[in-house]
């Protein structure tokens, strides 16, 4: 891993993502393996019961397993895929996404995340756990701009 992909680096990298900007997202937390991303739980957000949407919380795994992976294997990674298991609705006004790397080697790493929602005084409830693999890339593999057209 380079030494300069930190937490400064991690903030820059989600806001470069148009879609995480959309929906506020933030890393709090990043390094040795693990990450934490939070978002607000705004009502656009919610599905018609009024609990967070099941895409926003897969949304918030994905990007906590890629960037819990990225602080072990390096910037350049994508995620391979991952599965998402919801437990209860999540209701509260923010979401809490930790991941952390369960195995890594060279070029790909398995990652394992627990989904909360923290109410107004700071409690946590568990809504979902995920888990994923994500493999490193070449840089210009990682941009679309870069990568020949399809025939």
């Amino acid at each position: 891993m380079s030494e300069t992909f930190d937490l400064t680096l991690a903030q820059k990298t989600l806001e470069a993502q148009p879609f995480s900007v959309l929906l506020g997202a933030r890393i709090t937390a990043f390094g040795d393996g693990e990450a934490v991303l939070e978002l607000d739980a705004r009502d656009d957000l919610r599905q018609q019961n009024g609990f967070l949407h099941g895409g926003v919380l897969a949304y918030a795994a994905d990007n906590a397993l890629t960037f819990a992976a990225g602080s072990a294997l390096g910037p350049a990674v994508l995620t391979g895929g991952f599965s998402i298991q919801y437990i209860r609705p999540a209701t509260g006004p923010t979401l809490i996404a930790r991941a952390a790397t369960v195995h890594g080697g060279r070029r790909q790493a398995v990652c394992r995340c627990e989904l909360y929602v923290a109410d107004a005084a700071g409690a946590e409830t568990l809504c979902a756990v995920a888990q994923g693999t994500v493999f490193t890339v070449q840089p210009e593999e990682a941009r679309p701009e870069t990568r020949p057209p399809r025939p």
